[in-house]
């Protein structure tokens, strides 16, 4: 696929033969936060660590310096080496812009073409139109809420194609549910 495609800014465009739902990944707002602070908070422990090594304050907060390197200032310094390789993974995944893609719905070719964006590589999945026994609409409520929309296909798991992220509303979902299921003239279950 080319890159036009799976850029393009218009988050649903459908006709009579041709569905393209374009798949946001890693590039929100709370992943640069969440690389900010692990960031910040991994040289603010690498410098509180230096710190204590060198009897010097490194930092304008508090008084590292004074700290005993072993154990203290030797904890910090491997907390911050932990965090920093945490933050180099979660910059990669944004830069890489990890999960964004589309999913293709071309009845005249008869495919559903997925394509997404992985960590060293593009994922892309072909499978027949003929194999979508129905739209499903996954519901699940507390501490870890889920809201997706998932493909039944015959002789398959259920296929998400719903971005990771903030749940939809549940009206957003049906919304886009009962279009799916109205273009590719299948049964919407769940709900």
């Amino acid at each position: 696929m080319t890159d036009e495609m799976q850029e393009s800014p218009k988050p649903v465009q459908a006709s009579q033969m041709l569905l393209e739902q374009i798949v946001t990944g890693s590039r929100r707002g709370s992943n640069y936060l969440v690389g900010s602070m692990v960031s910040i908070g991994g040289i603010g422990f690498l410098l509180a660590s230096l710190s204590s090594y060198l009897g010097k304050d490194l930092l304008p907060l508090g008084h590292p310096g004074s700290f005993i390197f072993v154990p203290q200032g030797l904890i910090m310094g491997i907390y911050g080496v932990i965090a920093f390789l945490l933050a180099i993974y979660l910059w990669s995944l944004v830069l890489v812009d990890f999960g964004a893609g589309c999913n293709l719905f071309d009845k005249e070719l008869g495919t559903l073409s997925i394509s997404r964006r992985a960590l060293l590589k593009q994922i892309n999945v072909q499978i027949p139109l003929k194999d979508v026994k129905a739209v499903k609409l996954e519901v699940r409520e507390g501490l870890n809420p889920r809201r997706r929309i998932a493909l039944r296909i015959q002789g398959r798991r259920d296929l998400p194609l719903s971005a990771v992220g903030q749940p939809p509303s549940l009206a957003e979902l049906e919304k886009e549910g009962a279009e799916l299921a109205r273009f590719l003239n299948v049964n919407l279950e769940g709900i």
